[in-house]
């Protein structure tokens, strides 16, 4: 019995065990149950949006999923197995390095020269303009297509074989067919009326991703400058909507709309530096889209008239040596012969204020409006000339081949041109920062001119520099001819600081118009 504490004492501990166990088990489970219970009324997330959305913001909203729902079945995706000799790799001209085609690479490395073209491929977009299959896209996506070579993709997936219709590479449009029916076309804007401001969206295939939409807004309207699309005597029609939505390498030849989903033009070339998006974009009006498609669907070519006139924009110096109070309008640089402007009597250095009622502010604006009439339309054209506006009518003819160099524009000799000393010695004009001597015949020769004076020397940074360099020859000032150096010194004598200069100049690349202004002080 001496051992029954210690068998009493190993007890206790047992059911002390067993009962410490039964109780712990009996709280966890209680709380497992709690919390159980707990998670079942947990809610994740707060009850309701932090920002109460204005009604004008969600209709805006609502504007752009309904824009991009009803403009994907009218874009395309583009594929183009191309076939193009090495020297035709820069198609983009003289701002090739700026203003960048966004077709080809990197969709796709050059071939190797076997034994011809090189053979690439790429990526574009395009636009249903009919709904038995035609199709407008850009001209340098279609190009240098191999035969056979250009595939569509539409939006349910579908693939088909296109055909080309034809091309106009001074407005970098072309049109493609597929066989088929029941596509869903573009409904076209009118592109006259689009403002700046308002928002549009891009549609098209960037960087091989399909039916990508972006949303800008229009950025700038008429611009023009871009070096793009011009042929071999500097002549293009370049009057682009600039917007800010982003568009990339593959999105040339699709669709940028405006928020009813009207087309507002054709995607062609973006500013970059790195040949991606940098913030800005140019498409193609949709009014010369779809003149431009009306002439190669009918016709298979352009039937495109022209007023036959070299042109370029005011400035303000040249518009205050013309007499005009505005900067508005395009200043004639030379008629060309047998044009239907010269026909209608219109002139060199006469100003372009407005066409068929359409005030015009720039050079491409005007090139825009006529590009888009046919050979044998007439245009009214209200021009000033002399201090007065005159009104003419001009025919416009086709563009014959002989136009496409101006003609060079010599003047008739008056009397002899043996000048003594003092009529044509060596002349500096300080304030307006240049010099000017007598024409040698080595130069007369080579720029085809019979009388003028030459510019000898230009100060970096003056009035001169803006509208001339060394080298050209001033024919005439304020329109009266200038054959001496004397004579130009006694024109320039009669202007008083801030009166404006009109001088015409003859150079190694054609005659031109400029305006320079005395400074004051």
């Amino acid at each position: 019995m001496r051992n029954r504490p210690f068998l009493v004492a190993a007890i206790l501990i047992v059911v002390g065990v067993v009962a410490g166990v039964a109780g712990v088990s009996i709280i966890q489970s209680n709380g497992m149950s709690s919390l159980i219970a707990q998670s079942k009324n947990a809610e994740i997330g707060a009850k309701q949006p932090p920002v109460k959305v204005d009604p004008d913001a969600r209709a805006l909203n609502n504007a752009f999923k309904a824009v991009s729902k009803a403009v994907d079945q009218t874009v395309v995706s583009i594929s183009v197995v191309t076939e193009r000799k090495q020297s035709s790799r820069n198609r983009g001209g003289q701002g090739q390095d700026f203003f960048f085609r966004f077709f080809g690479q990197p969709f796709g490395g050059e071939g190797e020269e076997d034994d011809g073209p090189l053979r690439s491929q790429g990526s574009g977009s395009g636009v249903f303009i009919t709904s038995n299959g035609f199709i407008i896209t850009n001209n340098h996506v279609v190009e240098d297509a191999k035969a056979d070579g250009i595939k569509v993709t539409t939006a349910d997936k579908k693939e088909y074989k296109a055909r080309l219709i034809g091309r106009d590479p001074l407005t970098d449009l072309a049109v493609i067919k597929i066989d088929g029916s029941g596509f869903t076309p573009a409904f076209f804007a009118n592109s006259d009326e689009v403002q700046v401001g308002e928002w549009v969206v891009a549609v098209g295939n960037p960087l091989g991703l399909n039916h990508t939409i972006t949303a800008g807004i229009v950025s700038a309207i008429g611009r023009g400058g871009l070096q793009l699309n011009r042929d071999a005597s500097g002549y293009g029609v370049e009057n682009f909507i600039q917007t800010d939505a982003a568009i990339n390498p593959g999105n040339s030849g699709g669709g940028l709309f405006d928020l009813e989903g009207r087309l507002v033009g054709i995607n062609s070339a973006i500013a970059t530096r790195t040949g991606y998006y940098q913030g800005y974009g140019f498409a193609i009006p949709a009014n010369l889209a779809k003149s431009v498609a009306t002439d190669l669907i009918e016709d298979g070519k352009i039937n495109r008239g022209y007023l036959g006139v070299q042109i370029t924009s005011l400035d303000q110096a040249t518009a205050k040596a013309l007499g005009l109070s505005d900067v508005n309008g395009v200043l004639i640089q030379r008629v060309q012969p047998k044009s239907g402007a010269e026909d209608a009597g219109i002139q060199e250095g006469d100003v372009i204020l407005q066409i068929e009622g359409k005030s015009v502010s720039s050079s491409n604006e005007l090139q825009g409006v006529v590009s888009q009439r046919r050979a044998g339309d007439n245009m009214n054209v209200i021009l000033w000339r002399d201090g007065k506006k005159i009104s003419k009518s001009v025919r416009l003819k086709p563009r014959e081949d002989s136009q496409e160099i101006a003609s060079n524009d010599e003047r008739p000799t008056s009397g002899n041109t043996t000048q003594d000393e003092d009529v044509s010695k060596p002349t500096k004009f300080d304030n307006l920062g240049f010099s000017v001597e007598s024409l040698t015949d080595d130069l007369k020769k080579t720029l085809e001119v019979k009388e003028g004076v030459v510019v000898s020397r230009v100060e970096p940074y003056s009035e001169a520099s803006r509208a001339f360099t060394r080298g050209d020859v001033i024919v005439s000032a304020d329109r009266k001819p200038v054959r001496t150096t004397k004579q130009l010194k006694d024109i320039i004598a009669t202007k008083k600081p801030g009166d404006a200069l009109l001088l015409q100049l003859r150079g190694r690349n054609g005659s031109r118009i400029v305006g320079i202004e005395v400074p004051r002080g």
